[in-house]
């Protein structure tokens, strides 16, 4: 694996080294020690596959309110998708600044989101799975969201949505004063 940081500090796509032969390829997706190496999490206690039937949906801008914020490994496992993240942490010199890395099956690279982070992605492509690892477990009280089109971040989508859930399209605008 190759692990090239982002302009967010803690944030890195991780590419993949392909062993290639006759039937394909063969690459490690994840390895503790690597990992471990760079400071970066190792313990993912769940694991999520989000399904995305069409092109265009949109899924986000979501995180974890504190302490239960988490780290995300996330790769497109089918399709492709825009992913976005967003630093909430305060103090972070970087805060609400965001960044953007297209993910493809083809390519198989994947997004280490470090705690503290937002995040959201647009589909590509229709029938688009999306896999997480998660750094803590899900909890619904310390889960939260605001606008994908929220002015104080001016994220820029490649495309309106087609498809966004009512939660989704009903977040308000983050609340600097609140913080994350």
């Amino acid at each position: 694996m190759r692990f090239q940081e982002l302009n967010l500090a803690g944030a890195f796509l991780i590419e993949l080294e392909p062993v290639v032969d006759e039937r394909g390829f063969f690459a490690r997706c994840f390895a503790e020690e690597e990992f471990a190496a760079r400071g970066l999490a190792t313990r993912f206690p769940h694991c999520n596959l989000s399904r995305n039937r069409y092109l265009k949906t949109l899924r986000g801008m979501h995180y974890a309110s504190a302490p239960s914020v988490e780290v995300k490994v996330v790769r497109c496992v089918a399709g492709a998708i825009y992913d976005v993240i967003v630093d909430l942490r305060p103090g972070s010199p970087t805060r609400g600044k965001w960044t953007a890395i297209e993910l493809s099956a083809e390519r198989g690279e994947a997004l280490y989101i470090p705690p503290g982070f937002a995040h959201g992605f647009m589909t590509l492509a229709d029938g688009t799975d999306v896999y997480y690892q998660m750094g803590d477990t899900f909890r619904p009280e310390a889960a939260r969201g605001f606008r994908w089109d929220d002015p104080a971040f001016a994220i820029g989508w490649p495309d309106t949505p087609r498809v966004i859930s009512a939660r989704d399209a009903s977040f308000a605008n983050f609340d600097f004063e609140a913080g994350a």
